[in-house]
């Protein structure tokens, strides 16, 4: 690929990530789609992971610095549940690096479903195993998964909307912009 599409899908990332500032529904956010977008559109899959991890981190910083600053101490360069929750992230950018190889809406809404139950299985998984509220046990287990099961559909209206902007406006720039082109896998 070439510079200018590089940067252009870079752009698209930082763009959904800034939407997270917005006023949103619990968990209506984009993350699941970033993961996926650069998965699909960065061929090389060191930029496929480092740049909407980076995007993500970012987005973190202001939110919880400027937004949530008053549930900090000081300056807050990471998020609460931070390896869950990026871990999750790292899984949903693996599942669209295999998943979305070809660009395809079956498969993007797949992997809009599929980055749902990821993060909603490894992010509530962190919550129990970090959280005073829950016990240790398998029914303390149980009882976390289910607390979280209302948030789970704005998780995936979340992934299904910022999905179709991000790949269907991504799509639409290339279809109007020949010099827009996925032409080289090692970029």
């Amino acid at each position: 690929m070439n510079k200018k599409t590089f940067y252009i899908i870079a752009g698209f990332i930082a763009f959904a990530a800034l939407a997270r500032l917005l006023p949103h529904a619990y968990n209506f956010t984009p993350l699941g789609a970033i993961a996926l977008f650069g998965a699909a559109y960065f061929k090389n899959k060191k930029w496929a992971l480092i740049i909407p991890i980076a995007a993500l981190w970012m987005s973190d910083l202001i939110l919880n610095n400027v937004m949530y600053a008053a549930y900090y101490d000081g300056f807050a360069w990471f998020t609460g549940g931070f390896f869950y929750i990026y871990g999750a992230f790292a899984m949903i950018v693996i599942l669209g690096y295999y998943l979305l190889k070809k660009v395809t809406l079956p498969r993007v809404i797949g992997g809009a479903f599929g980055a749902s139950v990821i993060f909603y299985v490894v992010s509530n998984f962190g919550v129990w195993l970090s959280s005073p509220m829950y016990p240790l046990t398998v029914e303390g287990l149980i009882a976390c998964y289910t607390a979280a099961i209302p948030f789970f559909h704005n998780t995936l209206a979340g992934n299904i909307v910022y999905c179709g902007v991000l790949f269907g406006g991504f799509e639409w720039l290339r279809s109007q912009y020949p010099s827009v082109q996925l032409v080289n896998a090692e970029s």
